[in-house]
């Protein structure tokens, strides 16, 4: 829709709740820059990786107003009739593996008759190798999600991958950023997301979740602040705290791409989704996320010439445990491939322990995925 006017997306209230708030640290990365920034914001982000896996950052030079662009071209999106946006969803393609474009809330039943309630929306990033048919609204837009898609990696992946390479005692800071070019072949993308409030009733039969405890598969996910309380994390201790959205952040989490690349020593972060504190329970929730991966020719066996990782004895990793040295790409199409194939519905009990058949969680022979309840 050329020349069409996108009216600004306004964000409401954070919850009034008494909510038990996850500890996290922010890292300022307009330290990054500063003589002995990068090592004094390796300190902070080291105790969060190796226990949590989530943190925020903050002075990442992209502007609030970019941000609230990405929720109203989301809200645009969303507001379109179904059958609109069922012109951008492939069934066959998407329990293939084949993840971009739209999921329609409903694919598949949660538990006790009760469907997910939770819209996807995936762009690839623009790396030359993902074409794809875009809804008029977002291709009207397409140059600026594509700048907004860049920034993301430029000004917050690759800043993010050097500390990870000072973490490890790499000899080049810049090697993971040579595993993870934007123009290279690789399965990185924007997302937007939307979840429909649901009743009480409906929440009580699914253990008051949106969706089950898990991680993502990627390197590290971007999640910006939206006020919707509803992500929740397992600490250390096991503990399941909610994450508070602060103003001017990014949510960051690190994902089984990373444990992978690091034998362990980098903790792939364990998530879900609440439903909202009750002063919240009868909004839609709207996301916007980025989410990072190596490229697709990266093979992820744990790095041979980080020093910490030598000293440490992390020389393995699930994969190479079962004798497999899977590419990223290969990752992506077996996670993607069990996540998304029709599954029998969970067993859901009354404190909201999801438990489902073995076969349904089978990546590969001899590897599972984990629900973390």
């Amino acid at each position: 829709m050329p020349g069409r006017i996108i009216e600004r997306y306004e964000h409401v209230p954070v919850t009034q709740a008494d909510l038990e708030w996850a500890d996290l640290i922010t890292l300022d990365l307009s330290l990054y820059d500063q003589p002995g920034g990068k090592e004094e914001l390796v300190k902070q982000l080291d105790h969060a990786v190796r226990n949590v896996g989530f943190f925020y950052v903050k002075n990442f030079n992209i502007s609030q107003e970019e941000v609230d662009r990405q929720f109203a071209l989301g809200r645009e999106f969303y507001s379109l009739p179904l059958e609109e946006k069922l012109k951008y969803h492939n069934k066959q393609d998407l329990e293939s593996g084949e993840y971009n474009g739209y999921r329609p809330a409903g694919h598949r039943i949660l538990g006790n008759g009760i469907k997910d309630n939770v819209q996807v929306y995936n762009i690839p990033k623009f790396d030359g190798f993902h074409q794809r048919k875009q809804p008029p609204v977002l291709e009207s837009n397409i140059k600026e999600i594509e700048e907004f898609s860049r920034k993301c990696h430029e000004e917050v992946v690759v800043k993010l991958l050097r500390l990870f390479a000072i973490l490890l005692e790499l000899p080049d800071e810049d090697q993971l950023v040579r595993d993870h070019q934007y123009d290279v072949k690789g399965e990185d993308h924007l997302r937007y997301m939307h979840y429909a409030a649901r009743s009480p009733e409906e929440n009580k039969l699914v253990g008051d979740l949106y969706g089950p405890g898990h991680t993502d598969l990627g390197t590290v996910t971007l999640l910006f602040r939206q006020p919707v309380a509803a992500l929740q994390i397992q600490n250390s201790a096991g503990e399941w705290k909610w994450v508070k959205p602060q103003d001017g952040t990014i949510t960051i989490n690190t994902c089984d791409a990373l444990t992978a690349l690091t034998g362990g020593l980098i903790k792939s972060s364990v998530h879900r989704v609440h439903a909202p504190p009750a002063d919240q329970a009868h909004i839609d929730r709207l996301g916007v996320l980025y989410f990072a991966r190596p490229n697709n020719h990266v093979v992820l066996d744990p790095i041979q010439n980080s020093p910490l990782l030598n000293r440490l004895g992390l020389t393995s990793n699930a994969f190479t445990e079962l004798g497999q040295h899977l590419t990223t790409e290969q990752w992506v199409k077996v996670r993607q491939t069990q996540q998304q194939r029709p599954r029998a519905a969970a067993k859901i009990s009354a404190d909201g322990k999801y438990t489902y058949e073995k076969k349904d969680l089978e990546i590969l022979p001899g590897l599972h995925a984990a629900i973390h309840n």
